[in-house]
């Protein structure tokens, strides 16, 4: 008893002392101030260590690089080993995967040097130095203006890195903070020859599949291995044979001390885009309106493919990557949705305007400016409610609901560069705004044969990546939801005379027989007559005559948001969302307040302890999951819940429970997954992987105590990699040295 009262008492303690500060730090913007904050929650380094430009030397960021800009990831060797989440490499092992070699089932391991697989297309990106150039682009719109140019930030990001590109030799990119109220240059290294080394297989790596993700507990060991390759001088190089392992300017240290509650945790990573500065008409606009459709549309396609994926393997395959996007996702979505209403996300944005509110009114200026804002967010919000159904209906169906969409706009791009060889702009839709000219066009000029060759190789990729059968129950689906909620004065001519023609006498459309026609006499429904089709010559006419292709563009988005514009009226929402972050900045700034921009994928930091959970009232979650509790989930009967027999074999022979998944409280959102998770001396601990469900506010408002950084131990990493996958050469590589 004494043992086990002992453990409850740790756990508490893990959830009391576990405390962070609100903030993803712009990795320049540590501060005196920040840097003090830091150490006094346990950091053993001085900001200079973490990054510094400017100096001589290296930094710990240095060594933390982006993949593209939708994950992150950090190097661990001094021969460009990178590490990463599996789910960040999921596409990439999906693609190489076939029936045969299915890597994302059996992992991928290359036990030597010439079997790591160069991702063609792939880049990594080294961040080097992040510069305040908001007096130059100030300055450099006011010259524009001054001579009549046009002053759009399009041009002004386009000329301005083009400039420090060519100063630096590096890439640029620039992004604007607090929407324009201050801007930086980022100056990135790339390099494109990437080779992927390991990826376990989903079931070690996504252990629990949809059912644990942003979950607590979980028992992911959710990595993957790449590396960097340059040319024979060292610099970057696309992939070459002759082309040899990076050697980095900087790699992470590997701990395996291990960590407990309250022990100092920091990421470093590139989070995608958060919207913290956004007010509560626009918060209460998706808890109510976008959040619930896009929700229960998405979570209804999953099904439909899930039952697919569940009774053939081959499908499974085809539609995992996917599936694996989606309900990612859907689940983000309806966490969110769940999460503005539990902790009153909107009541806590109105109490900020009632503070912001009382700043305007204190300055004849401001309330000049912003006098009634917030009155006018919430009249806009609110006019615009049923237009934004009608295109969040339509997005979710005829855009994304199913994967024909895709295949529809490649023939219309192709018809519509013959129409400009014509001289003719095209129209926005089939039957409508048609002038006679496009009709002759239309009628008379046919593909030619490099049109042929590109419709042909995209759609033939199309189809490679689909089953027919899955799509057809998809678009049964989509087309009932689009004719059951979206307003009829959006359907196109060829979709009402559809929806007449196939509504019986009791006023209830046979959606059934509605399909069957569309998709019995469609080209792009069977294989042997899109065959046909791509193989012989055509006019546009003929392409677009086919009725799953009248279908999908008898109606358009841009319609659809001339809807939402004259709903709105002047002036628009983005334009009011935009001078709302710019009060709530000079308010902030003006009364002294530290503050953070939104995330938009520049390197940020965020700094936390180890800690556990109290999800709900009477639920105390330990910070720390063990490799116990993948043996008590295993579920030979369950793909998410089945461990390997090899996995099963290694887990149930170990002495003592390892270490597998841990939870801190840093600040983080999409785009840090595989951020690496280090502890007071810099020094890698884990990878940061997902967030809990009680965090998935964290879009709009971070709450305390309950937005939780899901991270996968370092050490199960290495034992997974020693044990399992046997990889010798890489343990020696990062020098891991087994403990007795």
């Amino acid at each position: 008893m004494k043992r086990i009262l002992i453990s409850i008492a740790l756990l508490c303690l893990g959830s009391l002392i576990s405390r962070a500060d609100e903030g993803m730090w712009m990795i320049n913007m540590i501060n005196s101030a920040l840097e003090k904050k830091m150490q006094e929650r346990g950091l053993l380094l001085s900001s200079d260590e973490i990054y510094n430009a400017d100096a001589d030397g290296t930094t710990i960021s240095d060594a933390v690089v982006s993949l593209e800009f939708g994950c992150s990831g950090s190097i661990i060797s001094d021969q460009g080993l990178m590490i990463t989440n599996h789910h960040c490499a999921y596409a990439d092992v999906y693609n190489l995967s076939t029936p045969e070699h299915n890597y994302l089932e059996d992992g991928y391991w290359a036990m030597t040097a010439d079997k790591e697989i160069n991702i063609p297309g792939k880049s990594i990106l080294f961040l080097k130095k992040v510069i305040d150039v908001t007096d130059e682009v100030k300055a450099f719109r006011a010259e524009l203006r001054a001579a009549g140019k046009p002053a759009g930030m399009r041009k002004v990001s386009f000329q301005m890195e083009k400039k420090y590109a060519k100063e630096s030799g590096l890439d640029a990119y620039l992004s604007s903070m607090w929407d324009g109220s201050r801007y930086y240059m980022a100056l990135y290294k790339t390099y494109k020859d990437i080779r992927l080394v390991a990826a376990p297989p989903v079931s070690i790596a996504a252990y629990g599949g949809d059912v644990d993700n942003w979950e607590w507990p979980q028992h992911k060991c959710d990595f993957a291995l790449y590396r960097i390759y340059t040319a024979p001088d060292g610099s970057p190089a696309e992939y070459s044979e002759e082309n040899i392992p990076l050697v980095p300017e900087r790699k992470l240290e590997i701990s395996l001390d291990g960590y407990k509650p309250g022990d100092f945790a920091m990421v470093i990573g590139f989070p995608g885009m958060t919207d913290r500065y956004s007010s509560s008409a626009k918060v209460n606009f998706k808890e109510r309106v976008s959040l619930p459709i896009s929700n229960e549309l998405r979570g209804a396609q999953m099904d439909i493919i899930s039952r697919w994926m569940n009774t053939d393997p081959d499908i499974r395959l085809l539609y995992s990557d996917y599936f694996f996007g989606l309900s990612n996702v859907q689940e983000n979505n309806e966490g969110m949705a769940k999460c503005f209403r539990r902790f009153g996300v909107v009541d806590e944005k109105k109490a900020v305007e009632k503070e912001l509110q009382e700043w305007i009114d204190a300055s004849e200026e401001r309330k000049a400016k912003w006098g009634n804002l917030i009155g006018m967010l919430n009249e806009k919000y609110a006019a615009q409610e049923e237009a934004q159904k009608d295109v969040t209906y339509y997005r979710e169906t005829l855009v994304r609901g199913t994967q024909f969409a895709k295949t529809v706009n490649r023939i219309s791009t192709m018809g519509n560069s013959v129409l400009k060889s014509c001289g003719i702009k095209p129209a926005r839709t089939i039957d409508q705004y048609v002038s006679d000219e496009e009709k002759e066009c239309r009628r008379c000029h046919r593909f030619c044969g490099q049109d042929f060759e590109i419709i042909s190789s995209a759609m033939k990729k199309d189809y490679e990546a689909i089953d027919l059968r899955v799509e057809k129950d998809l678009f049964r689906y989509a087309v009932e939801q689009y004719y059951d909620n979206v307003d009829p004065s959006c359907f196109g001519p060829y979709q009402t005379g559809l929806l007449e023609y196939f509504t019986k006498e009791d006023g209830k459309c046979d959606f059934d027989a509605l399909v069957d026609s569309l998709w019995n006499n469609s080209y792009l429904t069977d294989l042997d007559r899109l065959g046909k089709m791509i193989g012989e010559e055509h006019t546009i006419d003929e392409y677009t005559a086919d009725p799953m292709y009248k279908f999908f563009k008898d109606v358009s988005i841009i319609d659809f948001n001339h809807k939402i514009s004259a709903a709105q009226g002047s002036p628009k929402i983005m334009s009011l969302d935009n001078a709302y972050t710019h009060a709530l900045y000079q308010m902030k700034m003006d009364k002294g307040i530290e503050q953070y921009p939104d995330a938009n994928s520049t390197m940020r930091i965020t700094y936390g302890t180890v800690g556990g959970l109290e999800p709900y009232d009477a639920v105390i979650c330990s910070w720390q999951t063990t490799t116990d509790g993948l043996l008590e989930k295993d579920d030979p009967s369950s793909y998410d819940f089945c461990l390997g027999e090899r996995q099963r074999e290694l887990l149930q022979g170990l002495e003592e429970p390892l270490p597998v998944d841990f939870l801190t409280d840093n600040d983080i959102t999409g785009g840090n997954s595989g951020s690496p998770v280090m502890n007071a001396k810099g020094e890698l601990i884990g990878l940061a992987f997902d967030g809990n469900k009680e965090s998935l506010a964290s879009d709009a408002s971070y709450t305390p105590g309950y937005n939780k950084c899901v991270c996968v131990d370092i050490r199960f990493v290495l034992w997974t990699l020693d044990e399992y996958a046997g990889m010798d050469r890489i343990l020696d590589e990062i020098g891991y040295v087994r403990r007795p």
